[in-house]
């Protein structure tokens, strides 16, 4: 247990302050501006379209966090942080940081939510509700991408031809299941909004001929048949454990008889305390969504069998989203 006094509670409670001026340069696109060449707070306001006295401070906070860089009145962005937190960057985190600074906005009515059970206002950003949808999109291939490989290796031996990725986004965990198995094809299957984006994705990455890409909300349609093994990465914490059932049934009927489900995500330990970042997941779901949560392995069994499947079992345990949960279609027989 952690010793508290004054100085380590204030601590804490001040932690928000470098957040949001991280948040307002990530949203206002400054460092991306900054990594071209040194400008003043009234060039770069000019080309923002934004007040000069205000970019001004939050400039020269940003250069107190030593984020930027300031020279006789120039700000420029410093090279290792212009590779995290510009657009054109291999390494850009730019939408991660977006993503955070939207969770940001509904954590402050946490209170609230708490007193009404009721998830909090949607606030958009500056940016919109299109731009925020797409750093949700990137922000989730971001932190994907540098674990897939390997949870898919970890997850192996599997055997399989089809696979469904439900959810699927921009094809992230598809194109890393089809590099460890170049004889198998899959189907994504996501929002209509979302299919024109995952298209450009995998067309670039060489993909796309090995792949269909269906558009539906399986909240309220069936998922496409065919496939031997499903896959369910970081969806179930967005559901409630009815939700779950609905759509570990509609997975259940999707697949091939003796087909395999995937389930990645947060799995809690009985206390739900541990990991303790599914902890605090949790209150990110409490706060974005009607029902959505963490859970523990028991539960999971318990909705994965409501639905059908058989043999469940915790395959790779992890202290973030890369846990992952296997089942079975079971066979059934003549004897039931």
């Amino acid at each position: 247990m952690r010793c508290w006094d004054a100085e380590s509670l204030m601590e804490v409670m001040r932690v928000y302050q470098p957040v949001c001026v991280l948040a307002a340069g990530a949203e206002l696109n400054v460092f991306s501006f900054l990594s071209e060449k040194p400008q003043t707070g009234q060039q770069l306001a000019d080309q923002l379209g934004v007040d000069v006295r205000a970019l001004t401070v939050l400039l020269d906070g940003l250069t107190a966090l030593e984020m930027l860089i300031k020279k006789e009145g120039r700000y420029e962005a410093p090279l290792e942080v212009a590779e995290l937190l510009t657009e054109t960057s291999d390494k850009s985190l730019l939408s991660a940081v977006r993503h955070q600074a939207n969770c940001l906005r509904r954590w402050v009515q946490l209170a609230k939510v708490v007193q009404t059970g009721q998830p909090a206002e949607r606030v958009f950003s500056i940016r919109g509700a299109e731009e925020d949808q797409a750093a949700f999109i990137r922000a989730m291939h971001s932190f994907s991408q540098a674990s897939a490989d390997m949870v898919v290796k970890d997850i192996s031996p599997l055997s399989f031809r089809h696979l469904l990725d439900v959810g699927g986004a921009s094809g992230t965990w598809t194109m890393a299941f089809l590099r460890a198995f170049p004889a198998a094809r899959a189907t994504i299957f996501d929002l209509p909004e979302v299919i024109p984006k995952a298209r450009r994705r995998l067309e670039r990455a060489g993909f796309l001929e090995r792949i269909d890409l269906v558009g539906g909300d399986f909240y309220e349609e069936d998922l496409p048949p065919g496939a031997d093994l499903a896959w369910l990465g970081a969806i179930a914490h967005q559901n409630s454990r009815e939700q779950n059932r609905s759509l570990f049934a509609k997975v259940y009927a999707a697949l091939e008889p003796g087909g395999i489900v995937l389930v990645r995500d947060v799995v809690m330990d009985p206390s739900r305390i541990r990991p303790s970042g599914g902890a605090l997941f949790a209150i990110n779901m409490l706060v974005a969504t009607e029902g959505g949560g963490t859970y523990t392995f028991a539960e999971y069994k318990e909705d994965l069998t409501a639905a059908g499947f058989g043999q469940a079992e915790l395959i790779r345990q992890d202290e973030s989203m890369n846990s992952v949960i296997r089942a079975e279609k079971m066979i059934k027989t003549n004897n039931g």
